[in-house]
This record gives structure tokens, C-alpha cells and sequence, in this order.
């Protein structure tokens, strides 16, 4: 029986998905859990979808030291 994977935190979650990497359901159901709480302002666009992906990809990057920094 798989428990709600919605109510895990996602301490629990990411010990479960370790627990049963070699579950394939197991592991697919959680993973959709932990991806769909994802800050969606932190997602990058993949760069095979780029325009010019060398320059884009080199900008996000500075912009992220600098935001380190």
C-alpha cells in the first residue's frame, strides 16, 4: 500500500524516493510529488529551446553569481 505522498514533507518524500529507487512506480509517483512543488520562479528554460542557448544560458549563469555575491 503507498501512503499519500501529498502529505509528506518533503523530508519524508526524499527519504522514501531513496528508500525505493529500485521501485520504479514508487519512485515516479513521488518524484511527481517533489517536482510539483517546485518555486516555479526558479525554473530555467531548457536550453535546446533557446535562441542562441550559448549566450542565454552564459547570462542566467552571471546573473545567478551576481546574485550570490
Amino acid at each position: 500500500m503507498m501512503p499519500n505522498l501529498s502529505q509528506m514533507t518533503n523530508i519524508e518524500l526524499k527519504r522514501y524516493i531513496s528508500d525505493r529507487r529500485n521501485d520504479r512506480e514508487a519512485f515516479h509517483a513521488a518524484m511527481e510529488v517533489v517536482m510539483s512543488r517546485r518555486n516555479p520562479a526558479n525554473r530555467h528554460p531548457y536550453p535546446f529551446d533557446l535562441a542562441n542557448p550559448e549566450v542565454e544560458v552564459e547570462a542566467i549563469l552571471r546573473a545567478k553569481l551576481e546574485q550570490a555575491e
